[in-house]
């Protein structure tokens, strides 16, 4: 059966919808040794698709994971220097990739997964998922700034953040725990929204991504999802089986942060 190209590509585990699109657009994936276009469908059972001078793989049985990142540490499959990345703490022979990102000098829950159509829902703005941060700020804000973070912050290129959840959480020192829940994620978003209304962002923890919890996990421990964390996520009612409850931690990664 034929299908858009790019949503073979985001089933076989190379990413998002849209990131798939960009391949295309790229003149990266050939269909039968002819470069594919924005547009172009193709049969995954009989015809050759080639990304990158690569065979894509049959399709995988899908995975799901849920991994603490480190600070220091890239949210890419690859990079091109020698920084770990997010793809070297997790020790599966799938072929996974993170959804979406999160800032390198970020830490906190992060979802790994093979199954582009899941990561097409989770980061495509009309679907509006919120993720939820523990962030540390320099000092005690005052009622105004954190009624300007709430109602919306213009940064340094003229864009207007959305609307956002802000609480405080706790004291530590001269500083201050938030809790921001928000339902966009511009690069450096929490940090440069701190800076302009005077409350200098010291540290992020995603703690939450849509229903996704981050948990018990610790630095660097990752686990697979259960079967209701997945329909959730795809908002799916499930139904209550033993097997719904998230499973242990796997392993501590080793990976070459120092």
């Amino acid at each position: 059966m034929e299908e858009r190209l790019q949503k073979i590509l985001a089933r076989a585990g190379y990413g998002s919808r849209r990131a798939c699109e960009q391949f295309i657009v790229e003149r990266r994936v050939t269909v039968n040794g002819q470069v594919a276009e924005l547009g172009s469908k193709a049969d995954a059972s009989k015809d050759r698709i080639v990304v990158d001078g690569l065979l894509i793989p049959i399709a995988e049985q899908p995975v799901y994971i849920a991994l603490y990142k480190p600070r220091g540490v890239l949210s890419a499959v690859s990079a091109d220097d020698a920084r770990p990345t997010v793809r070297e703490l997790v020790d599966v022979p799938e072929h996974v990739f993170p959804v979406g990102r999160l800032d390198v000098d970020s830490e906190g829950l992060i979802l790994l997964t093979n199954d582009g159509e899941l990561a097409h829902r989770l980061t495509h703005p009309r679907y509006g998922h919120e993720k939820e941060y523990r962030v540390l700020v320099a000092r005690r804000p005052d009622e105004s700034q954190l009624e300007n973070w709430r109602r919306g912050v213009v940064l340094e290129d003229g864009y207007r953040t959305a609307p956002a959840q802000i609480r405080v959480e706790s004291t530590a020192g001269k500083g201050t725990w938030l809790r921001v829940i928000l339902r966009e994620g511009r690069k450096r978003q929490i940090r440069e929204t701190g800076s302009r209304i005077g409350l200098p962002v010291v540290k992020i923890i995603r703690v939450r991504i849509g229903s996704l919890q981050l948990g018990r996990l610790n630095s660097k421990e990752w686990r697979y999802l259960s079967e209701r964390e997945i329909a959730e996520l795809k908002g799916i009612k499930s139904v209550n089986t033993p097997s719904n409850r998230p499973s242990k931690p796997k392993y501590k990664s080793r990976t070459k942060t120092g």
